[in-house]
C-alpha cells in the first residue's frame, strides 16, 4: 500500500473526525462502542479456542463458524482501536497508506465474510438434501478450498479501490468525515471527478450482495423445499432448527451492511451521523452477536462452550 502514489500536492496525512455534530459527546459515544467491540473479541476468540481445543468440533461446520470468527475479529479491529483514539486521546491523523491500507482491509474482510456466508448456506443445503452424503461432500480440505477461493475473490474486488482512490486529486480537504477511512468518505474528499470511484463501489456492493444473496436464497429455496417433503413433525423441526443460527446471521450482517452502503450514497436528507453510526454499527453488531448465535443454536458448541465456561468460573473462584 506505501507504493501508492498521490499528486504533488497530496497531502500526507488525512483527518478522522470521528463523528462530526457529536464530538460533545465522544466520550459517551466510546462506551458502547468499546463494550460492543470487547464482547465480540471475547465470545469470537472464545469460539476459537473451544473449537481448537475439542476434537469432536474439528468437522466442517465449525470450521466455517471459526472462518467467520476470523473476519470479524478483524472487521472491528480494523476499525475500533483507531476510532477510541479520536475518542479518548484526539489522535485524529492517519496517514495516507494507512488510510488506503484500512480501506482496503476492511472491504476486502467484508467480501471474505460474504463468501463464508454463502459457504454456510451450502453447507446447510447439502446436510439437509443429501445427507447420506454429506461426509462424502462437505469435507474440511473441500471447505479449506472454498475459504481460499473466497479470499481470492475479495482480493481481486477489493484491490482496485485504494488504487483508484490514489490516483484522485487531493486539494486542500484533508478531513475525513468519519471515524474511519470508509470507501466514499474518502472519495468525497478529492477535488476531482470521483464517478469511476462511485459507480466501481457501488456496482461491487450489489454485484458481491446480489450474486452471494442469490445463491444463498436458492440454497434456501431447495432446503425448505426438502423440509416441506418430510412428513415426521419431529424430523421437519429439527431441519429447520439447523438453519436458524445461519438465517439470523446472515439476516443481521446483510441488512446492516446494505443499510449502510445505501444511506452513504443516496440519503442526502439523513443526517451525516446517522450514517457513520450505521457504518460502525454494521462493523460491531455481527461480531458480538455471531458467537451468542452459533453459541445458543448449535448444541456441541454450546455443550463445550458451557464446559469451557464453568471450568474458568471455577479457576477464578480458586
Amino acid at each position: 500500500m506505501t507504493a501508492f502514489n498521490l499528486t504533488p500536492s497530496g497531502p500526507s496525512t488525512f483527518t478522522l473526525m470521528g463523528v462530526p455534530g457529536l464530538e460533545a459527546a465522544h466520550v459517551w459515544i466510546s462506551i458502547p462502542i468499546s463494550v460492543l467491540y470487547v464482547t465480540g473479541l471475547l465470545g469470537n476468540f472464545m469460539v476459537l479456542f473451544v473449537v481448537g481445543k475439542e476434537q469432536t468440533l474439528h468437522k466442517p461446520m465449525y470450521l466455517l463458524i471459526c472462518m467467520l470468527a476470523l473476519t470479524d475479529i478483524a472487521t472491528s479491529t480494523s476499525v475500533t482501536p483507531k476510532a477510541l483514539c479520536i475518542f479518548w486521546f484526539n489522535l485524529k491523523d492517519i496517514t495516507v497508506a494507512g488510510c488506503f491500507t484500512q480501506t482496503f482491509f476492511l472491504h476486502m474482510v467484508s467480501v471474505m465474510q460474504s463468501a463464508i456466508l454463502v459457504t454456510m448456506a451450502f453447507d446447510r443445503y447439502v446436510a439437509i438434501c443429501n445427507p447420506l452424503r454429506y461426509t462424502t461432500i462437505v469435507t474440511n480440505a473441500r471447505i479449506a478450498m472454498l475459504g481460499v477461493l473466497g479470499l481470492t475473490r475479495a482480493l481481486l474486488y477489493i484491490l482496485p479501490l485504494p488504487i483508484i482512490l490514489s490516483r484522485l486529486p487531493f486539494c486542500t480537504n484533508h478531513i475525513i468525515p468519519h471515524m474511519y477511512c470508509e470507501h466514499m468518505a474518502v472519495a468525497k474528499m478529492s477535488c476531482g471527478d470521483i464517478t469511476v470511484s462511485r459507480t466501481y463501489g457501488l456496482v461491487l456492493a450489489f454485484v458481491v450482495l446480489g450474486f452471494d444473496t442469490m445463491l444463498v436464497a436458492l440454497s434456501y429455496s431447495l432446503i425448505t423445499r426438502a423440509v416441506l417433503r418430510i412428513s415426521s413433525k419431529k424430523a421437519h423441526q429439527k431441519a429447520l432448527n439447523t438453519c436458524t443460527a445461519h438465517i439470523c446471521v446472515m439476516l443481521i450482517s446483510c441488512s446492516l451492511f446494505l443499510f449502510s452502503t445505501l444511506t452513504h450514497r443516496f440519503g442526502q436528507g439523513i443526517a451525516p451521523y446517522v450514517h457513520i453510526i450505521m457504518a460502525n454499527l454494521h462493523f460491531l453488531v455481527p461480531p458480538m452477536l455471531n458467537p451468542i448465535i452459533y453459541g445458543v443454536k448449535t448444541k456441541e458448541l454450546r455443550d463445550e462452550l458451557s464446559k469451557f465456561s464453568c471450568t474458568m468460573c471455577f479457576v477464578v473462584d480458586h
